[in-house]
């Protein structure tokens, strides 16, 4: 409990620290709030809590880092190992993602919260990692459909994180997650099998440190989840370097960008990336054309735009994205993941934005 605590305190630290000692900095708070209330207003709570907790204390608590260099950069590279399948080094994240209606009537949102809390193991360099990951779809359809579009408008997501990582030698280093969890439309009483998805990675890693401040990363391994989207396993390959001071790039799958470092506080990408979702219709739902049930609430789709990143303070991140779907595929399914009906096709704007406590 004090372990946790001491997690919540020092997140808050870090928003209390970024509002009051950096003013300048209320014009995006305020940005914040406009796109993403949720956010606005727990940035808003963390933020009088602290200042009443320190103006108790008659002190102005700063956020810290309980390591040393040498061995914060260890933690960091052991902590990304785990987490390198999402592409992100996240201890919590917070984020909104909106499809704005189309030509079809369709608009898609999704809210995420998650965290991760490393736990470091008696052997050396050997980390185990616990987290959750929460997400909430909802599917407003505008249009005349073939079924009951209530029962695809909200749909709930859970899954458990337990991810472990260990050197292999002094180059390489192994690392490995699952994730269980439900994600399904909960019209039922109850969750069932159906309800239950998976999703397992297995990676190695190499990272090198290269002449002039320069590095390189190499990440290879296989990654499979039910609730992406696409219902295979897909290669995990990523190549990252960084062969300039200010440029930057990241090539392999499931996610490619170039990075631009405008400043120390500052950066854009330019990305191509597959994005999904998966969630069990709990009793099915009739289609009026087929004489089968629809079980399977099933995105694909591919996008591409760019992203801005703006750093806090060290360790906390806002971005805001701007992208465009190259595919777009919403569908029906039966159990057997043969597709029923197309909801929608059509391509669409897409926008995400959110915040997020890194390593």
């Amino acid at each position: 409990m004090r372990f946790s605590t001491s997690i919540i305190n020092e997140s808050a630290n870090v928003i209390y620290f970024f509002c009051f000692k950096n003013a300048s900095n209320y014009f995006l708070l305020l940005i914040l709030i406009i796109f993403n209330p949720t956010l606005g207003i727990i940035f808003i709570s963390l933020f009088f809590y602290m200042h009443v907790k320190n103006h108790k204390n008659k002190q102005i608590i700063k956020p810290i880092l309980p390591l040393s260099k040498h061995k914060f950069f260890l933690f960091s590279f052991a902590l990304f190992t785990i987490v390198s399948t999402a592409q992100l080094s996240d201890l919590a994240r917070l984020d909104f993602t909106i499809l704005p209606e189309n030509n079809s009537g369709v608009e898609f949102t999704k809210s995420r919260a998650l965290f991760n809390v490393p736990i470091k193991l008696k052997k050396h360099q050997e980390y185990l990692l616990i987290g959750l990951d929460y997400s909430n779809v909802n599917l407003n359809i505008n249009a005349t459909t073939l079924f009951d579009k209530d029962l695809v408008d909200d749909f709930q997501s859970l899954d458990l994180t337990i991810g472990y990582t260990k050197p292999l030698n002094s180059k390489w280093r192994l690392g490995a997650r699952v994730r269980p969890g439900f994600s399904t439309n909960l019209t039922a009483n109850s969750l069932s099998f159906e309800d239950l998805v998976i999703s397992a990675d297995v990676v190695v890693i190499r990272e090198r440190k290269l002449e002039n401040d320069k590095k390189d990363r190499l990440i290879l391994g296989v990654t499979y989840s039910q609730n992406r989207g696409f219902f295979f396993p897909l290669p995990f390959i990523s190549y990252y370097k960084k062969f300039h001071k200010k440029w930057s790039y990241n090539v392999g799958i499931p996610k490619t960008n170039l990075q631009y470092h405008l400043a120390t506080k500052h950066r854009f990408k330019s990305s191509i990336e597959l994005d999904g979702f998966t969630g069990n219709i709990q009793n099915g739902i009739s289609i009026n054309t087929q004489s089968r049930r629809a079980r399977i609430f099933n995105i694909s789709r591919i996008i591409s735009g760019i992203q801005y990143e703006y750093h806090i303070i060290k360790h906390l991140q806002f971005f805001a994205q701007a992208a465009y779907t190259l595919t777009n595929n919403i569908r029906l399914r039966t159990n057997n993941r043969d597709n029923l009906f197309t909801v929608n096709d059509e391509l669409s704007l897409f926008l995400k934005t959110g915040i997020r406590l890194k390593i």
